[in-house]
């Protein structure tokens, strides 16, 4: 990656290069249960409804200074990664003046030849079968918090929870970064 990089700067010369992460996340109406405390000689109890609906969280960071940015989008194609593409492109000032190198793993809807990859962007993929490697993959423990022990009715109620705790994380960039900069990530 610190190659890929330096790449970037010598074809850039007078653009900012920046190196983000992306990671797709499902969610969905099937409940994630985890441990919980409980007084001594009580059990807790959890309410779940098993119901296989889903939403799919595309999470882009910036480990070095823990900006993120989130789309809520309904499930996970070419298609819709390319307007994932495009959206994050535009959020994160991608252009001329500014290049991305944005690391993703080699999923098929990542690698298709449908792929449309917005001026600004460039894709390195991860090997395969690595996904320590993808400091977006921790995101998930962070946006699943105020899911966590709850039953949705309905995918606009987990919809409406997900896309309030995105606005809270986007707010704490400190936390991100904790959770996301790996000691062996490069300094750009």
């Amino acid at each position: 990656m610190p190659q890929r990089v330096e790449q970037l700067r010598q074809a850039y010369p007078q653009a900012q290069v920046e190196v983000w992460a992306f990671d797709e996340h499902r969610l969905g109406l099937k409940p994630i249960i985890r441990k919980v405390w409980a007084k001594r000689g009580q059990r807790p109890s959890a309410v779940v409804q098993h119901r296989y609906q889903w939403l799919y969280l595309y999470a882009f960071v910036c480990p070095h200074t823990g900006q993120s940015e989130w789309l809520i989008l309904p499930r996970v194609s070419v298609v819709w990664f390319n307007q994932a593409l495009q959206v994050f492109a535009q959020a994160a000032g991608a252009g001329a003046d500014k290049q991305i190198l944005l690391v993703i793993d080699g999923a098929g809807w990542h690698r298709a030849k449908q792929v449309v990859v917005p001026e600004g962007i460039h894709l390195e993929f991860l090997p395969p079968y690595s996904p320590e490697l993808q400091p977006a993959e921790r995101l998930g423990q962070l946006s699943d918090e105020p899911l966590v022990n709850r039953k949705f009715d309905d995918l606009d109620a987990l919809e409406e929870t997900l896309a309030s705790r995105c606005l809270t994380l986007s707010a704490m960039p400190q936390t991100i970064r904790g959770h996301t900069l790996f000691h062996w990530w490069k300094e750009e």
